[in-house]
Formats: C-alpha cells, structure tokens, sequence
C-alpha cells in the first residue's frame, strides 16, 4: 500500500504533524490541498464557509487558523504528545464533520478531545467517549463497526453523521464563547448543506444541545421560546416549512458520566436507537 499524500502544512507553522504514517495504517489523503483558502479570522471564517460543496467546505474546515489560541494548543498537544501515543502521528488539526452527505440522524458534539480527535483525524475516536459512542452505534445499525480508531480505519456511518460545534480541540475542553461563535459558521453551514434529509438530531451534553439550536435556528428551523433545556432522552419536535425533525438529548459519554453510572450502555443505546428510527436508518 502506498504512503498517503502529504498533508498541508499548518497555515500558521509550516509544521507537517501527520507525515508521513508508517504504511498500511490506512491514514487517508488530506482533504486540502495547496489552493485550499485559510480562515485567519471570525469574518474570514464567515466568508469561507458560504460554498455549496460539502468537501470543499470540509477541507475549508481542516485548515481553519482563526483562533489563535486554540491553534497554539492543537499543535502544541500535537507536538508533545501524550506519552502513550508517543510513536503515533498526530492530525492536530481541525476536525471536519463525517459521515453520510445525506444522514437521516445528525449527531452533535462539543468539540474534538486533545488526544482523542487531535491525534486521530476523526471526531469522537481514538479515546473513552469515542468507544462508548462508537459502540452503540454500531450496536443500532447507525456504524459499520464497533470501534473507531483513526480516520482510515474503515469504519463508516449508516445513515448518520457526526459533527463538532467546535472544529479544534480546546484547552480544558472549553471553548471561549468567541471561539464558539468564531467557528459556528462552520457548522452552520454544514448543517444547511445536509439538513434536508436529516429526522433527527443527537445532542451530546447541553454544549451539544445549545449547538444544535443555534444552527437549526440559523437554518431557519422555529425554536420554541423558551429554549428547550436540555436533558437525557428529552425529544423536541423542531419545524421548517413542511419539513420537521427531532432534537434528542443525550448525556455525554465522557468517563465522567460512564463511569459513575449517570450514563449506562442500555441509556445510551435508548436515544440513539430512538434517532435511528425516526432517521429512518434502522437495521
């Protein structure tokens, strides 16, 4: 098998964290490429995320520099590395969404994890939260598998996709609210370009939940006043014209949570299975 292609250099170091990988570990060639547009700022972000062409905006994503600091920490955690990770390459990029360009179940997130997305390639892969994720999907017939590794793994989703409110991996795992909204163009406009297809929505935690609403709003969905707060296996029904979807609130399956118990694989499996068969995507 032949070594993939080199990725772009970050915009910001030069510095080529994921080259080359040892072959055969299936690391796929880099959405981006040398006439790839940089994001260096909130309105650069803004500009760049109006295409209509989902891998154009994923790789638009993938070299996204308009936070500085959460640009420094990527690669700073990218550099370092975790010790047990030591001989790995890290991605220690942004993350762009993955999965189905037509999903009848999105899945919404915080952001990907230092060593968990950071170092993967993919979001919600490559750490605890990932497994416990991964797991129940493949469970309910929304993944090909039970694990997800790194970005060529070969693992796919049936019927879903997955995405990230925040495209890097902040520090302590919160994002600034301007990091937030810096990046929510992003987003915004991925769940436009899939949103038609789309029956359910999966939020991870109440960032999730926020997220979600956000951009459904912004895509021109009707969100309740008040604002649904959010809960484990909350559903709200969330309508566009003759179009009408469902907000499913999920616990985050951080270690936190799984392993205190406020998370179980059965309520886990509850929601998303729910998402699966409203999304159509069951079996």
């Amino acid at each position: 098998m032949d070594e993939p292609a080199a990725p772009l250099p970050h915009p910001l170091t030069g510095q080529q964290f994921t080259s080359p990988v040892p072959p055969g570990t299936g690391w796929p060639d880099d959405p981006a490429d040398a006439t790839t547009p940089v994001a260096r700022s909130a309105a650069d972000v803004a500009r760049l995320a109006r295409i209509d062409d989902l891998d154009a905006l994923d790789a638009r994503v993938s070299v996204c520099a308009a936070c500085p600091r959460l640009v420094r920490w990527r690669e700073d955690v990218a550099r370092t590395k975790r010790a047990s990770y030591a001989g790995e390459p890290y991605w220690g990029r942004p993350i762009a969404g993955w999965g189905a360009p037509r999903p009848g179940v999105l899945v919404m997130g915080l952001a990907p994890a230092a060593n968990g997305g950071n170092r993967t390639g993919r979001i919600f892969t490559g750490d605890r939260s990932g497994d416990w994720l991964f797991a129940s999907l493949h469970r309910i017939g929304l993944a090909s598998g039970p694990t997800s590794t790194h970005a060529g793994d070969g693992q796919r989703l049936l019927g879903a996709r997955m995405l990230a409110a925040v495209r890097c991996a902040p520090p302590d795992n919160r994002p600034t609210t301007a990091e937030r909204d810096t990046c929510a163009p992003w987003a915004n406009r991925e769940v436009e370009l899939v949103v038609d297809s789309v029956r359910a929505v999966v939020c991870l935690g109440g960032f999730g939940w926020d997220a979600a609403l956000r951009a459904l709003r912004a895509v021109g969905f009707e969100i309740p006043r008040p604002k649904p707060r959010f809960g484990h296996g909350v559903e709200v029904s969330l309508s566009r014209g003759s179009q009408t979807l469902t907000l499913l609130g999920c616990y985050h399956p951080s270690q936190q949570n799984t392993f205190t118990g406020r998370l179980t694989e059965e309520m886990i499996d509850a929601v998303l299975g729910r998402a699966a068969e409203l999304g159509g995507s069951t079996g």
